[in-house]
C-alpha cells in the first residue's frame, strides 16, 4: 500500500450510490491507498448535520481528509491524489489525450451528473411531476453520452483514451453504471461508450471484489 506507517490513514466521507464519491473510491483503489470509509446517508439527510457541515459546508459527498487537509470535490480530490501518489498515473503523457481526459471528465461532472443530482430531481418532481423528472434525467444523460461517443471515437482503446485506465475512465464507469441501473438508460446506440465500460467493469472487478459498493 502507498501509505507509509507514519502517515495517518486517509478518511473518505462517501455515500454508496454517489457516482461522485465512486470516482474517488476507484482512484484510491487504483493507487493502492488504504482509507477509512465514513458513510454519509444522503437519503436520510446526514449531509445536513452540523458535524458533516464542518467537513464540507456545501453538504455534498465526497470529502477527503488527509491529516490537516480537507478536500470536498471529486475532481480536486482525484487530482490531489494523483499528484501526491503519482503511480500509477491517471493522466497520459500525450498532451492531446490528456486534454481529452479533462474534456470527458468535464462532460460528466458538469454536463451530466448535476442534472441527475438527488436534490435537483427531487425538486423537479415536487414542482412538476415524476414523469417530467424522468424525462429531464434521460435527456441530460443521453445528450452527455452522445457527446462522449463523438469525443472518444478517435482515441479510445481498451478504455476511454487508450489501453490504460485514466482520469476519464474514473468518471465514465460510475456514471454509466448508474445510468443503466438507476435510470434505465438504453445504451444500444452508444456502442463505443458501452464497449469501453464493459472493459472497465472487467478491470474494476479484478482490482476490487465488489466495485459498485464500498
Amino acid at each position: 500500500m502507498a501509505n507509509s506507517g507514519s502517515e495517518k490513514k486517509l478518511k473518505l466521507y462517501s455515500y454508496w450510490r454517489s457516482s461522485c464519491a465512486h470516482r474517488v473510491r476507484i482512484a484510491l483503489t487504483l493507487k493502492g491507498l488504504e482509507y477509512e470509509y465514513i458513510p454519509v446517508n444522503l437519503v436520510k439527510g446526514d449531509q445536513f448535520g452540523s458535524d458533516f457541515k464542518e467537513i464540507n459546508p456545501m453538504g455534498t459527498v465526497p470529502a477527503l481528509v488527509d491529516g490537516d487537509v480537507v478536500i470536498s470535490d471529486s475532481f480536486a480530490i482525484i487530482m490531489y491524489l494523483d499528484e501526491k501518489y503519482p503511480e500509477p498515473p491517471l493522466l497520459p503523457r500525450d498532451l492531446h489525450k490528456r486534454a481529452i481526459n479533462y474534456q470527458a471528465s468535464s462532460i460528466v461532472l458538469s454536463g451530466i451528473q448535476p442534472h441527475q443530482n438527488l436534490a435537483v430531481i427531487k425538486y423537479i418532481e415536487e414542482k412538476v411531476n415524476a414523469e417530467e423528472k424522468t424525462a429531464w434525467v434521460h435527456t441530460a444523460i443521453t445528450k452527455g453520452f452522445t457527446a462522449l461517443e463523438k469525443l472518444l471515437v478517435s482515441c479510445a482503446g481498451k478504455y476511454a483514451t487508450g489501453d490504460e485506465v485514466c482520469l476519464a475512465d474514473l468518471f465514465l464507469a460510475p456514471q454509466i453504471h448508474g445510468a443503466i441501473n438507476r435510470f434505465q438508460i438504453n445504451m444500444v446506440l452508444l456502442l463505443l461508450v458501452s464497449t469501453i465500460v464493459s472493459g472497465l467493469e472487467y478491470f474494476l472487478r479484478i482490482i476490487s471484489p465488489n466495485p459498485w459498493n464500498p
